[in-house]
C-alpha cells in the first residue's frame, strides 16, 4: 500500500473544522461523516496549480469533468451514461432537496427506508411533502447485524398520494451494498406504483471485496427512464468540504424538471470545486485503492473488538462506505446512546435518533487505526460499570 494512512493529522483547531472542534479536546470525534485523511496528491498539485493562477471568477460548468464522469460510470459501474444527462450541483443533500421539488406537488408522498441518513427524513417536511415510511428487515447472525429490503413494509407504506421513492445504496448508516435481485425488487415495486427513484449512490466507490455496487438506474431503459441517480466525490476522494454534487438523468422531461428546480435555489458550484473533483477523478484511483485496503482493516478491527468484548451489541460489517452501526438495546443507556458516549466515554458517535432509530449509534471509522481503537477502548471502558 504506497499510501500511508497511519500518519496522524492534527485537525483540532485548524480551519474550524467540525469534526473535531465541536467537543472538547478530551472527546474522541468518530462522528460526521469526513475522513482524517489528506485527499489524493494530484488533487492538492492541481488546487496550488489552479491557485497560482489567481483569478476565480464564476464557473458554470467543466466539459472534462462530464467527460471523465461518463468514461469512470461507463468503465467501473457499467453505467453508460452521456455528458448531457449530468447536472452539477453544490452538494447531494442540494439534490435531494431539488428532486423532491421537482416531484408531485405539495402534499404528496415521498417514500423512504428507515433507518437511514437524516436528510432523508427532513426533505420531505421542508419541501411540503409527506415523510412516509418503510423500516428495513434486520437480522442478527453470530453478532452480525444485517438489514434487508422489507417490501411487505414498503407496500404497506405507499399510498395513492406517493410520487417519489428515495434510495440509499450503498445504504447510510447500515452499510448494505444491494444486489441485482434486491434492486429488481425496489425497480418493480417503484414501476407498479409509478414512483420516480431518486438513487443516492454518494458511496458507490467505497465498495468491499466480495460486493458489487449496481447502479438501479442500470436495470433497465423504463427503471432509467424514472430515476434520478445522485453521485458526489467528497466522500470516495474525501473532499466534503467543497460541495459538489451531480445528478445523472437520462429521461429529458425529468432532467428538464431538476434542472429547474436547482436553478430556482440560484447557487451553483465553486470553481475549486471543479478543480478538485477533476484531478480526483482523472488521477485519484490509486490513491482510493490504496484506502479501500486501509478501510477494511478499520472495519474488521472495529467487528472482532465489538464481538470479542460486546458479544451482546450486534453490529454490522459494512458491504460499502466507512460507517459501522451498533445497537446498544441492551443496554440501558441514559438519557440516550449518544449523550451516554459524549460524557462517560468522551467520545462523538452519531446518535440513532436522527436515523429514526433509538438506541443504536453509528460509527465512523474513516480515521486513523489508533484513533478508531482510542476511541473503541473508551466506548468498552464506559459500558463495563453498565453492562446489561
Amino acid at each position: 500500500m504506497a499510501t500511508n494512512f497511519d500518519i496522524p493529522i492534527d485537525r483540532r483547531n485548524q480551519f474550524d473544522c467540525i469534526k473535531w472542534n465541536m467537543y472538547d479536546e478530551d472527546v474522541t470525534p468518530l462522528w460526521v461523516a469526513d475522513m482524517d485523511f489528506r485527499s489524493p496528491e494530484p488533487v492538492i498539485r492541481a488546487l496550488h496549480e489552479r491557485i497560482e493562477h489567481g483569478v476565480f471568477g464564476y464557473q458554470a460548468d467543466s466539459p472534462s469533468l462530464r467527460s471523465l464522469l461518463v468514461e469512470r460510470m461507463n468503465t467501473r459501474h457499467h453505467f453508460n451514461i452521456s455528458g448531457d444527462q449530468i447536472i452539477f450541483m453544490p452538494g447531494l443533500v442540494f439534490g435531494l432537496y431539488a428532486v423532491s421539488r421537482a416531484v408531485g406537488n405539495v402534499g404528496t408522498g415521498v417514500l423512504v427506508n428507515t433507518p437511514v441518513y437524516p436528510p432523508f427524513l427532513t426533505v420531505p417536511k421542508d419541501t411540503d411533502r409527506l415523510l412516509q415510511k418503510a423500516p428495513l428487515a434486520s437480522s442478527v447472525t453470530d453478532g452480525i447485524l444485517r438489514y434487508e429490503i422489507d417490501f411487505d413494509a414498503l407496500e404497506a407504506a405507499v399510498t395513492p398520494e406517493t410520487r417519489l421513492f428515495i434510495l440509499c445504496n450503498p445504504h447510510n448508516p447500515v452499510g448494505r451494498v444491494y444486489n441485482r435481485q434486491e434492486l429488481e425488487g425496489i425497480a418493480e415495486f417503484c414501476l407498479r406504483h409509478n414512483l420516480i427513484i431518486c438513487s443516492d449512490e454518494i458511496h458507490c466507490d467505497l465498495i468491499y471485496p466480495g460486493q458489487e455496487h449496481i447502479s438501479i438506474a442500470t436495470l433497465s431503459p423504463e427503471v432509467a427512464a424514472h430515476t434520478v441517480t445522485l453521485l458526489a466525490p467528497s466522500k470516495t476522494f474525501n473532499l466534503p468540504g467543497f460541495g459538489l454534487g451531480l445528478a445523472v438523468i437520462e429521461n429529458p422531461e425529468l432532467r428538464e424538471a431538476v434542472q429547474a428546480s436547482v436553478g430556482k435555489v440560484h447557487a451553483g458550484v465553486n470553481a475549486l470545486a471543479y478543480t478538485a473533483a477533476e484531478a480526483a477523478y482523472a488521477e485519484g484511483q490509486p490513491w482510493l485503492d490504496d484506502l479501500m485496503v486501509y478501510l477494511q482493516g478499520n472495519r474488521d478491527a472495529l467487528v472482532d473488538f465489538v464481538r470479542e468484548n460486546l458479544p451482546n451489541i450486534p453490529v454490522t460489517r459494512p458491504e460499502g462506505t466507512y460507517l459501522a452501526w451498533l445497537d446498544f438495546s441492551a443496554y440501558n443507556l441514559q438519557p440516550d446512546a449518544y449523550t451516554f458516549f459524549l460524557e462517560h466515554a468522551r467520545i462523538a458517535c452519531s446518535g440513532g435518533e436522527i436515523f429514526d432509530a433509538p438506541n443504536f449509534v453509528r460509527i465512523n471509522y474513516g480515521t486513523t487505526r489508533e484513533t478508531l481503537m482510542t476511541g473503541m477502548n473508551k466506548l468498552l471502558a464506559a459500558l463495563t460499570p453498565a453492562e446489561a
